[in-house]
């Protein structure tokens, strides 16, 4: 990660910028999607948007919907309307940022997807937050759940203790990474995400009602 500003202005570039770029060839270099999100200036508004890449060069995107008032990011950027289930190799995948975690009712699951992706600047201040509302999310949602987090120290002395995870849909932890830098990769059963389902399936039992 490169942290995150209130500075949107200084840091935007748009849809055809040098990181646009930047992911087209890396999804292309490991054959792989690659994900992450940065400031973009679109009609005069800024956005931190969430990049969805392909190995192909095609890209969809989410612009985060909740913002951190406490930080005044409302005053900075304007929140996105609307949720991204993607359909990639069998798979429906919903990609959430950071403080969208808080929210349940936004990434309630209405059995339209199979994994749920956080990308996350979230500080050692609130790391007990980060991983009990990550499991929780898996769990009510009956979904895998990949969480990305960073590391170290930033410009405003914020420290961050990654615990980047990935969670199965009973909430246990497959993988967890804490202060350290780190790729890893790591096989999902599809399968056995739909016997559990099977087994215990609650999801239908939701309450009814739409969010605008």
């Amino acid at each position: 990660t490169t942290g995150f500003t209130m500075n949107a202005e200084a840091m935007a570039e748009t849809m055809q910028g040098n990181t646009i770029q930047w992911m087209t060839q890396k999804a292309q270099n490991l054959q792989a999607v690659i994900v992450g999100s940065i400031i973009i200036q679109e009609n005069g508004q800024f956005f931190n948007r969430l990049i969805w890449m392909t190995p192909s060069g095609k890209y969809q995107f989410y612009d985060k919907r909740h913002l951190f008032t406490l930080a005044n990011e409302h005053l900075s950027y304007s929140p996105g309307n609307r949720k991204l289930i993607i359909t990639y190799k069998g798979w429906k995948i919903c990609p959430l940022v950071c403080y969208d975690l808080r929210f349940p009712a936004w990434s309630r699951n209405l059995e339209d997807y199979d994994l749920l992706i956080y990308i996350a600047n979230w500080p050692t201040s609130r790391a007990a937050h980060w991983n009990a509302l990550l499991r929780a999310r898996a769990i009510e949602n009956q979904c895998y759940l990949a969480a990305v987090n960073r590391i170290g120290v930033d410009q405003k002395n914020n420290h961050y203790t990654g615990d980047s995870s990935i969670i199965d849909y009973n909430g246990s932890i497959l993988y967890k990474a804490a202060q350290i830098e780190n790729a890893f990769t790591t096989k999902l059963s599809y399968e056995a995400l739909l016997a559990f389902r099977k087994k215990l399936n609650f999801l239908p039992d939701r309450d009814n009602f739409s969010i605008t």
